[in-house]
């Protein structure tokens, strides 16, 4: 979900085909500073086939596996057995902009075992200044982020098992994409897709962790939701984890250390801390621009909060939203230790977000866009291009179509989700879907 980077605290293509890669056929796109309303920001399709499990251990690739994270082996809060625990887990990325792509790096070279990663958007030229998995070709060809990002993965970590899902992450699939995960990393461009996984997430028990940034703005935030008796959705270590900074001798039972913490200290929720999405103009990289350098760093403080949950030491996780602005140096603190006992989501639980209740057509961050995703149908593509011709130029591969008729570029999924280019208003952006896709 180009939902899923980047963000506001409160988002011609080869006429060749070479392996895996469709080219395009020719038939004729203030920060916590102003509290809420820093939150949103950009970056984020139907499942593409995923990265092959590794296959089963030998003596061998175990030594090999050794060598590749002995330097991670060999810092004191992961070790060898910290390791064994992230090799069995599986984190779920919503949005593979600049911070899920950014996050997803990291979490693969760190040998996380399985990501999975949900992206609605394409990879363009302008991404290329801040989005790490992405290059000149990837822009060239405008592949799925979701796609690219799996791809580019599996060149240097073969390992790693990647399930790309070029898809808006909605109520009617977020149950499908998100249960295998034992973590949610939020890496998306809008308020919507926030709170839907804030729902998800406090409905499942399942722990995510917010990150956003904008202009030289960086921000996260952990999520511990209240139990609901829901069964641990973390990886359950299999041997006794040290913790030393308690002490040398000291160890603890490993069976579900982190769902434990989370049952007894359970966080505020999103909605504890901002009750509702801001209302009225944000920032956004569009209007702001934004720095690589605060992509990396919340991606840098989001993916370590997920080292220390998959390895069983909830203890160390930091509990507050952090903020820190790179260019002036100014930073904050908000503190996230307590949930509120009114909030609707995680104290009332009721899941409008979920539900589906109201759910509005999404403008990307960064684009002059507007995604209309109602229509969930299969889309002949050769078919939509003997249609288009005539109207303007069309180009398309497996994975999506292209139709450009300026000032407008309509991009259409195999689902029928599009992207509306050329335009911010959805009145304008619908009527074109409807005259030119079909209502």
């Amino acid at each position: 979900m180009s939902q899923p980077s980047q963000h506001s605290p409160a988002p011609h293509i080869a006429a060749t085909k070479s392996g895996a890669e469709s080219s395009f056929q020719s038939g004729s796109e203030s920060s916590l500073r102003q509290e809420a309303s820093h939150f949103a920001a950009a970056a984020e399709k139907p499942a593409s086939p995923p990265t092959p499990p590794p296959s089963p251990a030998t003596t061998s690739n175990l030594n090999t596996l050794n060598d590749r994270y002995s330097r991670q082996i060999l810092f004191p809060g992961i070790g060898a057995h910290g390791q064994h625990l992230l090799a069995s887990a599986h984190v779920a990325i919503v949005g593979c902009g600049a911070t899920g792509a950014a996050a997803a790096s990291l979490l693969a070279r760190a040998g996380v075992g399985t990501l999975t990663l949900i992206d609605r958007d394409f990879v363009e030229p302008s991404n290329l200044q801040r989005q790490v998995l992405f290059d000149e070709a990837d822009a060239r060809e405008s592949l799925p982020k979701a796609e690219a990002a799996r791809r580019k993965i599996a060149l240097f970590n073969s390992t790693v098992a990647v399930h790309s899902h070029i898809a808006d992450l909605v109520p009617a699939n977020i149950h499908d994409l998100l249960a295998p995960a034992h973590l949610i990393l939020d890496a998306t461009d809008n308020f919507e897709t926030r709170y839907l996984i804030n729902d998800y997430a406090v409905q499942q028990s399942k722990p995510w962790i917010y990150a956003a940034a904008i202009g030289a703005y960086a921000a996260t935030m952990t999520i511990l939701p209240r139990p609901s008796g829901e069964k641990n959705h973390l990886p359950e270590p299999t041997e006794k984890m040290c913790h030393p900074e308690r002490s040398a001798e000291r160890e603890v039972e490993g069976p579900a250390v982190a769902s434990a913490y989370a049952a007894t200290n359970p966080t505020p929720c999103l909605a504890c801390i901002f009750p509702k999405p801001p209302s009225g103009p944000v920032e956004t990289c569009d209007t702001s621009g934004i720095l690589s350098t605060a992509v990396n760093l919340a991606a840098s403080l989001q993916a370590t909060e997920a080292l220390k949950l998959l390895t069983g030491q909830p203890h160390l996780l930091r509990r507050s939203l952090l903020s820190f602005d790179l260019w002036t140096s100014e930073h904050s603190e908000i503190s996230a230790s307590k949930p509120n006992p009114d909030c609707t989501v995680c104290g009332q639980r009721l899941f409008t977000h979920l539900a589906g209740e109201g759910r509005p057509h999404i403008t990307l961050c960064g684009r002059n866009s507007v995604q209309i995703h109602e229509h969930s149908r299969p889309v002949d593509f050769a078919a939509m291009r003997d249609r288009l011709a005539p109207h303007g130029q069309v180009r398309f591969n497996d994975l999506l179509l292209r139709f450009e008729r300026p000032p407008h570029t309509i991009t259409l999924f195999p689902d029928g989700r599009a992207l509306i280019q050329g335009t911010t208003d959805i009145t304008l952006a619908r009527s074109l879907y409807a005259r030119f896709i079909g209502s």
